[in-house]
């Protein structure tokens, strides 16, 4: 027992070592877990592969957590373009269809900004799920979905519309699957970077268990009926036999 109880002191005196060296409090730490694990599950959820996730910063301040795709080096960016979002966003506007054009071919761009936007929004409401206050505003989201969302968008009033929508559809993609986001964040503090597939490999073993304890809960209520079929059907059986008429005692001759 006293082994156990200093292993765990010893692992909690390396995560504050660690925390003070990243400058951050074991809340800030949480937060930013909950933040990338939404982006990554939001992603999984919309059927986008990942290359990975961290909540460990950059050294050079760009970051201080971030999820990427398998051909990217930086969540968002790709490894061959230094550009920024809003930069590449700048360069495909003049290419986004105009009025009066045809937008098939564009049905792509269209659904990509959706499921970002989509992406982006959704850190927020993992945080607004599984903590207490408000979410800590992420600079890099809000100017990669509003750039974004001005690919579609004509107008200040409908950017902010398109992405109050992205929201809700980020709330509804993500509140069925608040463990999942749960059980991410934990093994993200824990293991600070993950692979695509460490992340996947998460997800999966999560779902199992919670499909195996809804398992185990269905049979022990179908047994619990079971027992109050039995108790139910004996007390029927005795409540008959004392209903029963006794026959007469034989006449003694």
């Amino acid at each position: 027992m006293n082994d156990e109880i200093t292993s765990f002191d010893d692992e909690h005196d390396e995560y504050g070592v660690l925390l003070a060296e990243l400058g951050r409090t074991e809340e800030e730490d949480e937060r930013i877990a909950v933040h990338e694990a939404g982006h990554a599950v939001a992603a999984r959820l919309l059927g986008k592969p990942l290359g990975g996730a961290t909540i460990n910063p950059d050294p050079n301040g760009q970051y201080g957590g971030l999820v990427w795709g398998p051909r990217h080096s930086v969540a968002f960016d790709s490894d061959d373009d230094t550009d920024t979002v809003p930069e590449l966003c700048d360069n495909l506007r003049e290419l986004m269809p105009q009025d009066g054009e045809a937008r098939g071919d564009a049905a792509d761009a269209y659904l990509h900004v959706l499921d970002r936007c989509i992406e982006l929004a959704a850190a927020s409401v993992a945080e607004r799920m599984l903590l207490p206050g408000e979410p800590v505003p992420s600079v890099s989201d809000v100017e990669q979905a509003v750039a974004l969302a001005t690919l579609v968008c004509k107008s200040a009033e409908a950017v902010e519309r398109f992405l109050a929508f992205c929201e809700q559809q980020a709330r509804d993609l993500l509140y069925p699957h608040g463990p999942i986001i749960m059980a991410l964040s934990i093994v993200l503090k824990i293991r600070r970077t993950l692979t695509g597939a460490e992340i996947d490999d998460v997800i999966a073993t999560t779902v199992a268990g919670l499909q195996l304890a809804a398992e185990r809960r269905r049979r022990a209520e179908w047994r619990k009926g079971e027992l109050a079929a039995e108790r139910f059907r004996e007390a029927c059986d005795l409540a008959n036999a004392a209903a029963l008429p006794r026959s007469a005692p034989d006449r003694v001759r």
